[in-house]
């Protein structure tokens, strides 16, 4: 990346990090309650929780593609800070929000992953099917020429998943 753009991906993020809603932080901290991400269907954007080494969360709303087997795609600077902690530590939180990172529904639990670029593709598409020509114009405008990944996130079994009842089989 250039000296140029990563001044301004700096100060875009420093925008962005003035500007994240109190509830964000307050949400990071809390337990998931749902279980799979459905209830992002219909949102344009999510809050991403990820995790320091400390074990500190860190809310991030982010744009993101759902695709029908329910997982999550974001596509983010190569560099970012979320990208580091995912990559130390896979375990995140997802939840609606708005573009403040404000939640508009419950935190679900997930595993997160850096997309291969054999693999950008199927990300892509379920980007654009969240956003279409707005989402193009807005990266052809606004975006730094910044080399990006995408993000998977998987949703994490729901406690008790897989248990039979009763105990024994």
């Amino acid at each position: 990346m250039s000296a140029l753009g990563e001044r301004i991906a700096g100060l875009d993020r420093g925008v962005y990090d003035r500007i994240r809603a109190r509830e964000a932080h307050e949400a990071a901290g809390a337990e998931p309650t749902a279980a799979g991400f459905d209830s992002l269907r219909g949102s344009k954007y999510c809050l991403l929780v990820s995790f320091r080494r400390s074990g500190e969360p860190v809310p991030t709303p982010v744009w993101f593609g759902l695709d029908a087997q329910g997982a999550v795609y974001i596509q983010t600077e190569a560099q970012a800070g979320k990208v580091k902690r995912i990559r130390a530590d896979p375990r995140v939180r997802v939840a609606p929000s708005t573009a403040r990172g404000k939640p508009t529904g419950p935190l679900a639990a997930g595993r997160a992953r850096v997309l291969p670029a054999q693999d950008a593709e199927r990300a892509e598409r379920a980007l654009r099917a969240n956003y279409g020509l707005g989402r193009r114009l807005y990266e052809r405008i606004f975006s730094a020429p910044l080399t990006s990944v995408y993000l998977e996130v998987t949703p994490e079994p729901a406690a008790g998943a897989g248990a039979v009842e009763g105990g024994a089989q």
